[in-house]
């Protein structure tokens, strides 16, 4: 089967395609007005590379930014929220907590849906399910006349512990079908049904909130391409790491808040894994963003909750919080659209605010006046401004440095080539300072990693960044610049299903815990079989545990069979473990319970190859002389130009040099040396290092 990926960023819009052939690649700017037509010209160009139809494309796999910028930007659908009686207002209280502390003019984020959007109806059930006050069903179908009446386009229901026994949800649903089958209704106990109310509500509001734009997108990409001839089924990249149908990221589309940044970590784990890197710092840098992810024995970390929409300098806990299963990463507003000011205190800033697609930046020639990334970069001799994006957006040196000199090195008294390279140490330690308290964060110790860099971006960034942060080894993958496409076409069909049920362990309840393992492994198994229908699959079963008088709890995986009574010794024993592995050390004389608990079921995908690494070899005959700046040496240097094709197994270059192919350019500082692999990698090696 011809397989095709396609990754939608705040700048560029990428394909990959999987043919007979090998692999063909494709970069064109995305069109923010109808992002389908620029799927369709990545597609198209891609399809020219590899001398095939669009009509020959069996599957296309699709990640998108779309729910993370309509939430950001706030484009969604007039919604109304239907919530328990006393409890309008918990998506504006919020956890109460102050994220800057400190700031006696702090302004909270407003909630998605506004004070007068939210309704309520009298009804009460309890953590454990019972039934304490019934729904009244006659106010309910008043409310939903009044909804109706008022011209509301989506719905979000989430009632107090309806985790535990969701029959009131279901009956306002089976209201709506009757007197507004036209509405769409998310339900909590079906998009996020865990123990908190908080994130609970806010992942219902947010789904239904975006949801019919979604599902309009949805439909206008499917006909936009049947028009073209390209009928194969589309999946969508889930946030977790998987592959969803299209069926399910229409009724659930909060799943696909990262979809993007989690195609390019799969990607990035799966090199990991073939090139025996047992620990790896994924590093993807874009246009807009950078993304950095932990990868430990081939798999990247992953969280049960994540905060999107960050308004003030983000920071932690000025977001919306929503629980749904991604890939764990910190995403900063770092990449080659990111735009360069000067701040009060006159130090040079860079980021999140970026130029796009739509300007761009300036060297882009579309009309952007400020200062980019890209803009420093091609100052700096990184770029070559005919074959940028291989020749398909030439590049301005006059526009760049007009950009640069009027807003950075004139107020600043500085050269252009100083701006360039402040512009580009900045945001070089932006992401090294990002990466390193995401690893902090986690306990580890960054410079034992191998870091696998790609995007747009990172090739051009890489070296320095394992400058600064003490990493002796980087991976460049083939079609680097479309890694996120590429991982879409490495990821298994996946979904993860969850509940709340709270269990503390010295009460452990064999027969509860094996009839919730069921659900769950029904519900995710019928998810996964409306895409791939029969296939061999695997299970992972986690539990969320904490000690008894926490606030928060842990992830911990558990093995995936029936339990018995006798068992609460196996998971004591796996919290433990867990608890010990991010804390240094256990709590004594402390009982564990579980809060929430899931299962994933994933289509297994084969193991790739593993590779023995090339560490030295010959240098590529041909090449040309460039001058780069070299900020490790804070000067100009000579460096040796070669096409990346030069790189095969076995060849090697001495930095300083430029290596370069059509989607990016690979930096290699004179600290480095670059090395050809079997599988067309590059290894950039420090050169003290053996």
């Amino acid at each position: 089967m011809i397989r095709a990926g396609v990754d939608i960023g705040g700048t560029f819009t990428d394909a990959a395609l999987e043919h007979p052939g090998g692999l063909a690649t494709a970069k064109v700017l995305t069109d923010y007005t109808r992002p389908e037509d620029a799927i369709l010209r990545a597609l198209t160009d891609a399809c020219r590379t590899a001398s095939i139809q669009l009509s020959d494309i069996g599957q296309v796999i699709h990640g998108t930014t779309l729910v993370t910028n309509a939430l950001i930007e706030r484009r969604g659908a007039r919604t109304a929220f239907v919530t328990t009686e006393g409890f309008r207002d918990v998506i504006e209280m919020r956890s109460e907590n102050r994220f800057e502390q400190y700031d006696l003019n702090l302004e909270l984020p407003p909630p998605l849906i506004p004070r007068a959007d939210r309704f309520t109806l009298a009804e009460r059930v309890s953590p454990r399910g019972e039934v304490l006050l019934a729904l009244d069903r006659d106010a309910a179908r008043d409310l939903v006349h009044r909804i109706k009446d008022a011209g509301y386009t989506s719905v979000a229901v989430g009632f107090l512990h309806s985790y535990a026994n969701a029959e009131h949800e279901a009956a306002v649903e089976e209201i709506f079908a009757e007197l507004a089958p036209e509405l769409p209704v998310s339900l909590s106990s079906r998009v996020s049904p865990q123990m908190r109310e908080l994130p609970r509500f806010n992942t219902v509001c947010a789904n239904a909130y975006v949801r019919p734009q979604v599902d309009a997108y949805l439909g206008r990409l499917t006909a936009r391409l049947a028009e073209e001839g390209l009928t194969a089924p589309i999946f969508l990249m889930h946030s977790g790491g998987g592959l969803i149908s299209l069926d399910t990221a229409r009724a659930e589309p909060v799943r696909l808040l990262e979809s993007g940044p989690a195609g390019g970590a799969i990607f990035a784990a799966e090199l990991a894994r073939s090139h025996g890197a047992g620990r790896a710092l994924s590093f993807d840098m874009g246009g807009t963003t950078a993304k950095i992810c932990l990868i430990e024995e081939g798999k990247p970390k992953t969280a049960a909750s994540f905060e999107v929409a960050r308004t003030y300098r983000f920071k932690k806990g000025s977001g919306m919080v929503v629980q749904t299963p991604v890939v764990e990463m910190v995403e900063i507003g770092a990449g080659g659209g990111s735009l360069a000011t000067i701040d009060a205190m006159g130090r040079i800033q860079v980021g999140p605010r970026s130029a796009g697609s739509e300007p761009g930046p300036a060297c882009y020639q579309r009309g952007g006046e400020e200062p980019a990334v890209t803009d420093a970069n091609l100052l700096l001799g990184r770029l070559d401004p005919e074959a940028f994006a291989g020749g398909k957006i030439p590049l301005s040196e006059g526009k760049a440095r007009a950009a640069l000199d009027a807003r950075i090195a004139e107020p600043q008294g500085l050269s252009t080539e100083q701006a360039a390279f402040g512009v580009t140490e900045m945001v070089d330690e932006n992401m090294a300072n990002a990466a390193r308290v995401h690893a902090v964060e986690n306990g580890r110790d960054i410079e034992r990693y191998t870091m696998i860099a790609f995007g747009g971006g990172a090739p051009l960034h890489a070296a320095r960044l394992c400058e600064k942060l003490g990493i002796a080894r980087c991976l460049i993958p083939p079609g680097a610049g479309v890694g996120s496409a590429i991982g879409f076409l490495r990821a298994p069909m996946s979904y993860e299903a969850a509940r709340g049920r709270f269990m503390a362990l010295p009460d452990f309840d064999a027969e509860a815990v094996n009839a919730l393992i069921e659900e769950l492994d029904a519900e995710a198994r019928a998810f996964v079989a409306q895409g791939v229908g029969e296939a061999e699959t695997e299970e992972r079963l986690t539990a969320f545990i904490r000690y008894a008088g926490q606030g928060w709890e842990i992830p911990v995986q558990l093995p995936v069979r029936r339990y018995a009574p006798e068992d609460r010794t196996v998971i004591e024993e796996a919290f433990a473990e867990a608890y010990r592995g991010l804390f240094g050390r256990t709590i004594e004389g402390l009982a564990a319970e579980v809060t929430n608990w899931s299962l994933t079921v994933a289509t297994l995908r084969p193991p790739p190859g593993e590779l023995a690494p090339r560490t030295d070899g010959t240098r590529p005959e041909g090449g040309k002389p460039r001058s780069v700046y070299d900020a490790g040496r804070r000067e100009a240097v000579q460096a040796l130009e070669v096409p990346r094709s030069a790189l095969t197994p076995g060849a090697a270059i001495e930095g300083p040099a430029v290596i370069t192919e059509d989607e990016t350019t690979t930096i290699v500082t004179a600290a480095f040396r670059a090395v050809g692999q079997d599988d067309g990698s590059l290894l950039l090696i420090r050169k003290e290092t053996p």
